[in-house]
């Protein structure tokens, strides 16, 4: 595979390709190292709203125009906000690459905010809140991520409140969009039958009036812990446990990654067989990872009903204490396998490789070689597994649950099963 080429442009802009022969699209995106950690708590939401907005209307193109040029060409535009960044991608047949940059630099730098579409998307938003707290596997995320985060925009709802939204105006998503979007907070990231040279051609034209400004400083990310508890007369119990993480630039990274892989990554992890297979008591079981750019979490889901909550929980526990204790060569070789696998198959894919180069420039400042992946998940040995394991349970936890709760054990029975 060709590497990724990298250019970085007068005022800042970086510029990443990479080629994949073969294919006759590309995917073409804009990441902005802005997300929901950069609000304040009156105007938690402001940068998800912002990304609704962006496709509300330009000083060239309106909100229609906009979704008939990139579709009458057979291409598609997306977006989301996630904590620590905002990202806009078009896929597009590999001759309009040209018209996806324009139309991405078009809303990204001139968007006009217009106010009748702002007091409808206020509403569009709204509803999306409403749908979360109508879909508790949804929402029992949100009370984890507060619960571990409390007081500070990492555990804030990325779609802020009904208040927060409801009280963003116009004049507020401009001074966000001034304030955040710029040059050195961005990354232009194409991937699939895309010519570098030509395409920093045409980001060198499109950009040529962003310029850079000083980022504004982010609180650091202050892991708190704890116990949140909603009851909701509901069919299952929603139990999501988990412990501060490391962030993605942590020596202990991949061997995280191949921990979480062997407790909760797959139908032969520890918890899926003991806990679904074995003993019937969940549905849905799995471990997750949220890595930011200073801290993460490392988290447990598991949906069960009312009368098995009083068993999952203990077991969950029990799970984690065994695996604090003892690890396998085999176990470590099968989850490294799927990590590899998982890393080589999103190659394969437009959208998921420049996500990935993304998510690498901003965090390490380079594109990282795949062979360089691939080399520090096999450097990941039992050892290292049982490290950072005993790193992360260590610790104090944070416990969200959401649903007919009678049964669930207290945070402090909890607690003593992992020796806390």
């Amino acid at each position: 595979m060709t590497a990724p080429a990298v250019t970085v442009l007068d005022n800042g802009l970086r510029v990443v390709s990479a080629l994949m022969p073969g294919l006759e699209t590309a995917a073409v995106g804009v990441w902005v190292n802005a997300g929901a950690r950069c609000e304040a708590a009156a105007t938690n939401g402001i940068a998800h709203l912002l990304e609704h907005m962006a496709f509300k209307g330009t000083k060239r193109r309106n909100a229609l125009a906009i979704a008939e040029e990139i579709e009458q060409v057979g291409g598609h535009v997306n977006a989301y906000t996630s904590r620590e960044c905002t990202a806009y991608v078009a896929r597009v047949l590999k001759e309009n690459v040209p018209l996806a940059v324009d139309i991405l630099a078009d809303i990204l730098q001139h968007s006009v905010m217009p106010e009748d579409e702002l007091g409808r998307e206020r509403e569009v938003v709204i509803q999306e809140i409403a749908q979360v707290h109508d879909t508790p596997d949804d929402l029992v995320f949100d009370l984890f991520q507060e619960t571990a985060f409390p007081d500070q925009s990492l555990g804030r709802s990325i779609l802020g409140t009904e208040k927060t939204v409801a009280g963003i105006s116009r004049e507020m998503l401009i001074d966000h969009m001034a304030r955040h979007y710029d040059a050195g907070r961005m990354v232009v990231v194409a991937a699939g039958h895309v010519d570098h040279e030509a395409l920093v051609g045409h980001v060198a034209e499109a950009f040529a009036g962003l310029a850079a400004r000083p980022a504004d400083p982010v609180a650091p990310a202050t892991y708190a812990g704890g116990d949140r508890r909603q009851e909701q007369p509901l069919e299952q119990v929603h139990l999501v446990l988990g412990l501060k993480g490391i962030a993605y630039d942590d020596p202990d990274f991949y061997a995280q990654q191949v921990l979480a892989t062997a407790l909760g990554g797959g139908m032969s992890s520890r918890l899926f067989q003991e806990v679904r297979e074995n003993r019937g008591l969940a549905y849905s079981i799995y471990t997750f990872l949220s890595c930011y750019a200073d801290s993460g979490l490392f988290g447990i889901y598991a949906g069960t009903g009312e009368g098995e909550a009083a068993q999952t929980l203990p077991l969950v526990c029990a799970e984690i204490n065994r695996v604090c204790a003892e690890v396998g060569e085999e176990e470590v070789a099968r989850s490294r396998t799927q990590l590899k696998a998982s890393v080589l198959m999103s190659l394969e894919s437009t959208s998921s490789r420049c996500e990935q180069l993304a998510r690498q420039m901003i965090v390490f400042k380079r594109p990282l070689p795949i062979d360089e992946i691939i080399a520090k998940i096999e450097a990941v040995d039992p050892p290292a597994v049982l490290d950072v394991a005993r790193r992360l349970f260590s610790g104090k936890p944070a416990l969200a649950a959401l649903g007919p709760l009678s049964n669930v054990e207290s945070y402090e029975e909890m607690m003593a099963r992992l020796g806390n």
